[in-house]
């Protein structure tokens, strides 16, 4: 193997290492089970591999990562017509370990968050997701999943809106410090 190889696999190997835990709590996020959301990691990855020499020298290496992801995790759902986010028995699953400071993982009854979570439309599960649990910005988030701003502020507003509107949640969760 060349060195100019071994080297990018060596850099894509470091960088999948130090996003894994971060692109399977967005993955998991986005589709509410453990073993889709290790198929969208593994997935988005094998992509990301082919054109490492591309990405690698990208800008923001995570956020081109993360586009493929969105679009990936978008392809399959306009081919699933039901996604379900919280299994009903989730006693098999390996259970993440929140970051600190992540005041979603810190709410009560996360079981509530998630299946209200699954209640929204992709677009605006998307848009929760990216804006609130990755805390990435509005021009960020509208890169991610290839769209406007304004989409994404959309988006954003009436997810949050339905998840504030059921009872009990609001008074278990913040948004972004914010109720």
């Amino acid at each position: 193997m060349g060195d100019g190889k071994k080297a990018r696999n060596e850099e894509f190997q470091g960088f999948m290492i130090g996003r894994w835990p971060r692109l399977m709590r967005t993955a998991f996020l986005l589709t509410g089970e453990q073993h889709a959301a290790e198929d969208l990691v593994q997935s988005t990855l094998e992509r990301v591999y082919v054109s490492w020499r591309k990405v690698g020298a990208a800008d923001d290496p995570e956020a081109y990562v993360r586009r493929v992801m969105i679009n990936l995790h978008a392809r399959k759902h306009r081919r699933k017509l039901k996604e379900f986010l919280a299994p009903k028995d989730d006693s098999g699953l390996v259970h993440e370990v929140p970051d600190t400071g992540d005041r979603i993982a810190q709410a009560d009854d996360r079981g509530a968050l998630l299946e209200a979570l699954a209640e929204l439309p992709v677009r605006q599960r998307e848009a929760v997701v990216l804006r609130y649990w990755e805390d990435l910005t509005e021009t960020q988030a509208a890169e991610a999943m290839g769209c406007s701003v304004g989409t994404v502020k959309s988006n954003a507003a009436k997810g949050i809106a339905k998840l504030r509107a059921i009872p009990g949640l609001a008074e278990t969760v913040t948004y972004g410090g914010r109720k």
